[in-house]
């Protein structure tokens, strides 16, 4: 019939132990073998695994490692034990043979007072780790793996895991107490090692523990709040410092806690934190800095080559957008509040009739003022804001000029000027200090230079701690050069226009007024003029112990605070007559910026006349006499150094002869000294020739002149005589015509 259903899930009994047999000889009193040499895997097993024990907390329970091996056997969870207990009875009926295993079992809990290892069986068999001990319900090839080591234990814990309510709160009140325990024997270890240092130590533990917290207070976050309190102080005190400054504590002292706190509140360098300070009264510049802190509203402008604000407005609102004209000094800027619709990719702006655009973008075209017909450059256009509001002001006529050194920003100007219908724009990549020598003669010309940034500090907030001192010396010097650059280009003689505007969005003294300053001082043939612009904040005349021009009272400052647009800078020159000569030139020196030698200088410095040459001196009447040799070899050095630069060579070549050719030419001047004798005695004996010739030739011309005159007074005497002769034949005449009529 083969093996019954019980035995199948029973399985056979495992192989007895070497300690089940020492225990029954013990007890018969025969000698044996101490088996604790050989432990068999149960017992091994049981020292190695560690159980948790469960904590109760509040209504749900966790099952927790750790129980130690003298608790009450527990009851696995999901199990019946009265079905277990009767099942375990069944299987001592089945196999009432089997006497050794029931000895063994009889034996163990006798022997639960000899040896300690040993745990006492539960009731129902349960809490056992016996191999010997199965459970009907469960298969025994589970029964066998759940006591195989393995590399995943996860199994096994989660059944150790396994415990019932009934426990829980026992076990989790001795893990409580367990770590009461060992938090006071950790804070008694540290009080010992405290009382140990302070008598070692003594005074030298008190200075460590002011470094301690020196240390903290700078690794610790700053309280905000407390910060901001002490700025309004500090700056309620500096308002007043006369009554409400302490006694011994100066104005230097205030400022300088005060920068530092907005260093800390604001996140600025203390370079550039001090450079803005300074630009302003303390209350003014918490001001400034608090306002960089928000965003500037979202502007965008109309292109009236497409469309008209008041219609654009219309389409816009309709979308769901929120907005208002930027305000009266403007014409086609419109301020965005709110947008349902993403601003760059509505239909409108795909058409080209708006471009986002700030407001102080504005201002440098509006200054410069380009009439229709007008050629004007614009050295740095990208990305096109202000190349296309020039083309729609001159309403697409006269030319543009947009020029910009670098090519992939030329490709976002490329795609606006397109996608806003600009037809009279000419896009160029060049170097705009290189830019008298490509083309000349412009009648406006718009320079918005490359700056810090320090008055869009809301929109790019690394300035505050990428500036510092040695970018405000580079980047002056190359505005210096590129607005000297622009004066050149224009035409002084234009009957519209002649007019440069210089802007820039910084804030910086070092990049406005001392660069304005700087061109005055070199082009004396400028002045500055005014912009126009019906708002704005004069610029300086003095700062911080230096004094500038009066003239700069015309140009206009915008500061984030007082007018809600980024922080802007425009000055607008005029030119009156041509670059005198002996100016310097921005274009004329190399890209180092250094000449080798004093030759190089003055190259560097020599002015390029481009004008053609008039008829300002007509030739005379013999011809070879009007001209000087020596004036000659000027103009055409001249001519063949311009030649050499449009082919893109350097023309100091022609003047720094190689290290052979001299040693060449020294040989051959010795050589020309001899040859330079005979050539002179040559040239006299010429000389001598062509006097004599001159002379047979003179008394050959006179002989000539003799001969003709001969000729005419005999001519004129012949004639004389003829005349009368003519006169006495009339009579001859009429009687030929009586013979004539007598014949007939």
């Amino acid at each position: 019939m083969g093996v019954g259903r019980r035995m199948q899930k029973q399985g056979p009994p495992e192989p007895l132990s070497e300690e089940h047999f020492a225990n029954l000889k013990r007890k018969k009193g025969l000698p044996f073998d101490d088996p604790t040499a050989g432990e068999d895997t149960r017992r091994s097993k049981k020292q190695k695994i560690v159980k948790k024990q469960p904590k109760k907390s509040g209504s749900n329970t966790v099952a927790v490692k750790g129980a130690k091996k003298e608790e009450k056997p527990v009851k696995k969870a999901g199990t019946k034990p009265d079905h277990r207990s009767k099942e375990s009875k069944k299987s001592k009926k089945a196999s009432p043979d089997d006497d050794e295993e029931m000895g063994d079992e009889f034996d163990l809990e006798d022997l639960d007072g000899d040896e300690v290892d040993v745990q006492k069986l539960g009731d129902d068999f349960l809490g056992t780790d016996d191999d010997s001990v199965y459970d009907s319900d469960q298969d025994p090839v589970a029964k066998k793996e759940a006591f195989v080591f393995s590399d995943d234990e996860d199994d096994e814990e989660d059944r150790e895991e396994k415990l019932t309510a009934a426990n829980i709160e026992g076990l989790s009140r001795k893990l409580d107490m367990q770590r009461e325990k060992e938090a006071e024997e950790n804070e008694a270890e540290l009080r010992d090692e405290a009382l140990q240092t302070n008598i070692e130590g003594g005074d030298d533990l008190e200075d460590d523990d002011d470094q301690l917290k020196t240390k903290t207070k700078t690794l610790l976050a700053p309280d905000l709040q407390m910060l901001r309190t002490r700025i309004t102080d500090t700056i309620r005190v500096l308002d007043d410092f006369s009554s409400l400054a302490e006694e011994g504590k100066s104005r230097a002292e205030y400022t300088s806690q005060l920068i530092k706190d907005i260093c800390a509140y604001y996140g600025y360098n203390e370079f550039l934190a001090e450079k803005l300070f300074n630009l302003f009264p303390p209350r003014e510049a918490f001001a400034f800095f608090e306002a960089n802190e928000s965003a500037r509203p979202v502007v965008i402008r109309t292109n009236t080559l497409r469309t008209h604000r008041r219609d654009l407005a219309q389409a816009l609102i309709n979308r769901g957008v929120t907005l208002e004209p930027v305000g009266k000094w403007s014409k086609v800027g419109l301020q965005v509040f709110d947008s349902n619709v993403p601003l760059g990719a509505t239909p409108e702006y795909l058409a080209g009739h708006y471009i986002l655009q700030a407001a102080s973008s504005f201002l440098p075209v509006m200054a410069l003022c380009p009439q229709e017909g007008e050629r004007v450059l614009d050295m740095a256009s990208a990305p096109g804001g202000k190349t296309t509001h020039m083309a729609a002001l001159m309403k697409n006529t006269g030319v543009i000029f947009a020029n910009d050194p670098s090519k992939q920003r030329a490709k976002g100007l490329i795609g606006n000027i397109h996608r806003l219908g600009a037809r009279n724009v000419i896009v160029c990549n060049y170097d705009a200090r290189e830019f008298p020598r490509v083309m000349g003669g412009f009648d406006r010309v718009l320079l918005d230079a490359p700056c810090s940034g320090t008055g869009v500090i809301a929109k790019d907030p690394s300035v505050k701690t990428n500036r510092d001192e040695k970018d405000f010396l580079q980047l002056p010097h190359l505005q210096k050069q590129l607005l000297l650059a622009a004066i050149d280009s224009v035409d002084h003689a234009s009957k519209t226009g002649g007019y440069v505007v210089y802007s820039t969005c910084s804030v910086a003294v070092e990049e406005n007024e001392q660069v304005v300053a700087y061109a005055l001082s070199r082009r004396p043939n400028v002045k500055l003029v005014e912009t126009g612009l019906a708002f704005g904040k004069e610029g300086f005349t003095s700062f911080m112990g230096k004094s500038f021009h009066p003239s700069l009272k015309l140009t206009r400052r915008y500061y984030p605070h007082l007018y809600n647009v980024d922080g802007f800078f425009v000055a607008k020159f005029q030119k009156l007559g041509p670059t005198p000569a002996n100016a310097v030139r921005a274009n004329g020196v190399d890209k180092s910026n250094k000449p080798a030698d004093g030759q190089a200088a003055e190259e560097a410095q020599e002015v390029v006349d481009k004008t053609p040459i008039g008829a300002e001196c007509e030739a005379q009447d013999d011809f070879g006499s009007g001209f000087d040799d020596g004036e000659d070899k000027e103009y055409m050095e001249r001519a063949k150094r311009n030649a050499m630069r449009r082919r893109g060579l350097d023309p100091r070549a022609l003047k720094k002869p190689s290290a052979s050719k001299k040693t060449a030419e020294k040989g051959e001047e010795k050589k020309t000294e001899g040859a330079a004798a005979a050539a002179a005695e040559v040239t006299e004996k010429i000389e001598k020739l062509e006097v004599v010739e001159e002379r047979k030739v003179d008394e050959s011309a006179k002989t000539k002149t003799v001969k003709t005159t001969k000729k005419v007074v005999e001519k004129v005497t012949k004639k004389v005589e003829e005349k009368p002769k003519a006169a006495a034949p009339a009579p001859k005449k009429a009687g030929d015509k009586k013979k004539k009529v007598a014949k007939k």
